[in-house]
């Protein structure tokens, strides 16, 4: 996450060690600890080839991979600036907030987007925010209840929020991604909406008896879900983080005869649907893309 002195971010310095016990690490540009697959991957603002040395020294660790890289290069050659999506004005910390306006309803959003997915600028994460505003605009009164899993940046959490839910849970196995959703959370005064809590989704999926679950994930995480009858407790589902090419095995997992497809959109060669429980009474309104 930026930290003073640091304003906006530039040149990353990465290192992936061999395990995650490393101890505290307390450096003024550390930017965050990633954790996956029992590695630890930490991101600096500057080189640390001294810190990382002495940690190794200290721990035992090895370093299994390290780079330096640019930032845009880490956001997929993208630069990260401010867009608007219906409604909802983001803005990453670096670059001027819009003023909420009444008038046009503009509801401002303040992001640090750190090295976490969910930017904004992932057509996934885009096509996810174009429904949340098609439904708040539509029914605002239909999606009071919100589950985000895998919540990355809290981005379409603080989203939902903004548009008019009354409670979001924001769930991410990522610690590193809840730090900085939370901080998030926080720079948009969203504390009594929004929570954010650390679960490994794979063995400890919450309660999905809501209003609507965001579930803009991976294909092997969702076929997992479609195949879990717990998952399947909300009146709504938007589902997305998957291509053409994998859609007819999702399909294949999806108990159809609980649910109807209300809308369908692609962006960048990637897909998303928005899923009604047949025993949801009215039917969300949206216009269904080809």
């Amino acid at each position: 996450m930026l930290k003073p002195p640091y304003t906006r971010y530039d040149q990353l310095f990465v290192y992936n060690f061999d395990r995650i016990e490393l101890g505290e690490i307390n450096d003024p540009d550390l930017i965050g600890t990633w954790i996956e697959d029992e590695t630890a991957i930490l991101f600096f603002h500057r080189e640390k080839k001294a810190l990382m040395a002495e940690i190794c020294s200290i721990t035992g660790a090895e370093i299994i991979y390290e780079a330096q890289l640019d930032y845009r290069d880490w956001e997929a050659g993208l630069d990260i600036t401010s867009f608007r999506v219906g409604p909802l004005a983001i803005s990453p910390l670096w670059e001027e907030a819009e003023e909420a306006d009444p008038a046009e309803h503009l509801l401002p959003i303040r992001l640090d987007p750190s090295v976490i997915f969910g930017s904004g600028f992932h057509a996934t994460t885009r096509l996810c925010l174009e429904v949340l505003c098609d439904l708040y605009g539509d029914q605002p009164d239909q999606f009071q209840q919100v589950i985000d899993l895998g919540c990355g940046t809290g981005l379409l959490s603080i989203g939902a929020a903004k548009l008019g839910a009354a409670t979001v849970q924001a769930i991410d196995n990522n610690p590193f991604a809840c730090q900085v959703a939370l901080r998030n959370r926080e720079l948009n005064s969203c504390e009594q909406i929004v929570t954010v809590e650390q679960r490994d989704l794979r063995t400890d999926l919450p309660d999905t008896q809501v209003d609507l679950v965001i579930a803009n994930l991976y294909k092997g995480l969702l076929v997992d879900f479609f195949n879990n009858p717990n998952f399947w407790q909300a009146r709504y589902y938007l589902i997305s983080g998957f291509i053409p090419s994998m859609e007819e095995e999702l399909l294949a997992a999806l108990p159809m005869q609980q649910l109807k497809l209300i809308d369908r959109r692609q962006s960048d060669n990637w897909r998303l649907w928005l899923l009604a429980n047949q025993r949801s009474e009215t039917p969300a309104k949206t216009d269904p893309q080809p």
